[in-house]
């Protein structure tokens, strides 16, 4: 019987499942509800139950399974210990201790982002590289950055917080985070619109953003058909965000920048605004990266936590 390996991916609203041989192969994927109520209590527990019944209905022993992958929001230490996971209601908690004890299985956890990267170089648009940055444009900015096969976690787990960069010191506006002048504020799919809204109040240029509801598809559209005003907001967006992933390049020195998220789905069109920026402010050994969208959309999470477990096996 061959060995199998769960990745898990907690979100705000749900928990992604599933199941993978060792070779990366899906057996099965599958979803639970994420209860938040009474400080998170729940949600181990529920995906603890959900793991478990999935063994007992394919039949598996223990001895067969290599261990159970999880990511989740917020910081998450080497030894797996969560500080604060805001949206789940979590506090200071050892994360892997808990969830080993429940399932009677070996854990190893990570930052959702984190794992996310790890999924796209093992089986999505990073692969064939070792050395690779991923950036997650979503309702944030999040960000996993991998050297030579291994995610940088950092000292506390929030290695790859590249939305939280600072690039913009003139901002009076605050972040989730509490500061200002963060990536995620020009960069996500929400800054997108705030960067469309505040650019629409300049003045009363015809633009098709002016008509219907603003939003980052609305805004890509528009860029696709040629609005001129879209097309400045896209040239805001592709500043910040080339010129933070040129410090970061000059840092960890990718092959490759993959980038994923709901905004992605925009396609090659981003990389004609984010790539001008990179190349004016990336030092010149840094500057040949290729840029590669990510390819497993929401599943990128539980095969990065799968292969978390997997590790080089």
């Amino acid at each position: 019987m061959n060995k199998i390996v769960f990745g898990v991916d907690v979100g705000g609203t749900t928990v992604k499942l599933g199941v993978f041989t060792a070779d990366g192969t899906v057996i099965e994927k599958w979803e639970i509800p994420t209860r938040t109520e009474e400080s998170g209590s729940h949600i181990l527990p529920d995906v603890a139950e959900s793991i478990l019944r999935k063994i007992d209905e394919m039949g598996y022993d223990k001895e067969n399974i290599i261990g159970v992958g999880i990511g989740t929001p917020g910081p998450v230490q080497p030894n797996g210990v969560v500080r604060r996971a805001v949206n789940l209601g979590w506090g200071y908690m050892n994360l892997v201790e808990i969830l080993e004890n429940l399932v009677g299985l070996p854990v190893k956890a990570g930052n959702d982002a984190n794992v996310a990267a790890l999924g796209e170089m093992w089986k999505g648009g990073g692969q064939g590289f070792s050395d690779i940055v991923a950036v997650t444009l979503g309702t944030g900015v999040g960000g996993g950055v991998i050297v030579q096969g291994k995610l940088v976690a950092g000292a506390t787990g929030s290695g790859g917080e590249i939305g939280h960069i600072n690039v913009e010191e003139n901002e009076e506006e605050a972040c989730g985070c509490g500061c200002k002048g963060c990536l995620e504020q020009y960069s996500s799919a929400t800054g997108v619109v705030r960067l469309a809204r505040k650019r629409l109040a300049m003045d009363d240029k015809p633009s098709m953003l002016r008509e219907g509801e603003l939003s980052a598809r609305s805004i890509w559209d528009a860029v696709k058909a040629g609005d001129e005003v879209a097309i400045e907001v896209a040239e805001r967006f592709g500043h910040y965000l080339g010129k933070c992933l040129a410090g970061v390049a000059a840092v960890v020195n990718p092959e490759a920048i993959v980038v994923g998220g709901g905004m992605s789905k925009a396609g090659e069109i981003m990389f004609e605004y984010i790539k001008p920026a990179y190349q004016r402010f990336s030092f010149h050994a840094t500057k040949d990266v290729q840029f590669k969208l990510a390819q497993l959309g929401n599943d990128a999470g539980i095969y990065g936590a799968a292969k978390l477990v997997i590790g080089d096996k």
